[in-house]
């Protein structure tokens, strides 16, 4: 067998293993009393965390530029993992939360931003970063009369993606694949004219025709979607984040993003919300899980 043959066979056999992982935790999750999953999430971090590899290594360096100068690095990525395993523990039990559990996880600030733009009849655009729990802060918009569409990172192996799908389908989420199907612009742009919710985590470019931006100090990519989509249609564009708050996560409804024309403007109002991401992840370092390349220091030359 060639060398590409055995490195596609094991790449293969990797994504069927992480997919087991993820029915089991998933299964696991919603048979097991919280206090028992939550105690071997946190083990699990910690061992992770002393393990190292690739992601946790991106994870440490994207923090370092996040932290406080006299952060211990060690812990920060420590208790970033841990939160990042959180997030997995709660997206597994979501399902089976009836809408006052929901409630009781999630605090909201400034949700009327959105209610006053919904009255208006004008469409909605929520960019998140990768912090806290975007999917039980979807889970709670679509509980409280703000029904949503996003756009998915297809996962391997298809099965596994079908099966993200049709969970945020469950809680009343629309949601687009990012690739393998139709564009997705149009369809986003349609549901916004129409007076839709549509939600985009913002924080990391996954297509290379990002914009550059300042990004908690250094120039990073961030995609130039949410912007694009409100000049198109006229929609509210705002961040919203999320962090742990000791049993419940805080959601925060940021001021919208003012709208400027042309391609300036999309640089101009991307930053706004990279200056939002960025003073919320400097207040909450451990709730921001990046385990990937976001800076451009850190990125292949192509």
């Amino acid at each position: 067998m060639s060398p590409v043959a055995l490195g596609d066979l094991a790449a293969s056999v990797r994504t069927e293993v992480e997919a087991a992982a993820y029915r089991t935790g998933w299964g696991v999750a919603n048979r097991l009393p919280q206090a028992m999953v939550s105690s071997a999430l946190r083990t699990t971090a910690d061992t992770l965390t002393r393990r190292g590899g690739r992601g946790i290594d991106q994870l440490r360096a994207n923090l370092a530029r996040a932290a406080a100068p006299d952060a211990d690095l060690d812990v920060l990525t420590r208790d970033a993992m841990r939160s990042y395993l959180r997030y997995w523990g709660e997206v597994f039990r979501l399902p089976r939360l009836a809408a006052d559990d929901i409630d009781a996880a999630m605090g909201v600030d400034d949700i009327e931003i959105a209610y006053e733009a919904q009255a208006a009849g004008r469409g909605l655009i929520a960019a998140l970063p990768h912090m806290g729990n975007w999917d039980l802060m979807g889970a709670w918009a679509c509980l409280h009369g703000l029904p949503l569409m996003t756009v998915a990172e297809r996962l391997r192996p298809e099965r596994l993606y079908d099966e993200f799908v049709a969970f945020r389908e469950e809680l009343g989420m629309q949601v687009l694949p990012l690739t393998g199907g139709d564009p997705t612009m149009p369809a986003l742009a349609e549901h916004l004219r129409a007076g839709g919710f549509v939600c985009l985590l913002a924080d990391r470019d996954l297509s290379r025709s990002g914009i550059e931006v300042e990004l908690l100090g250094e120039s990073a990519r961030m995609p130039v979607g949410p912007a694009l989509l409100a000049q198109q249609t006229g929609a509210v564009l705002f961040a919203a984040t999320s962090h742990d708050e000791g049993e419940r996560m805080r959601m925060v409804v940021h001021e919208p993003v003012p709208h400027r024309a042309g391609p300036d403007g999309l640089r101009v109002m991307t930053q706004d919300l990279a200056d939002t991401f960025s003073a919320q992840i400097r207040a909450h370092p451990a709730d921001w899980h990046m385990l990937q390349r976001v800076f451009s220091a850190d990125r292949t030359p192509l």
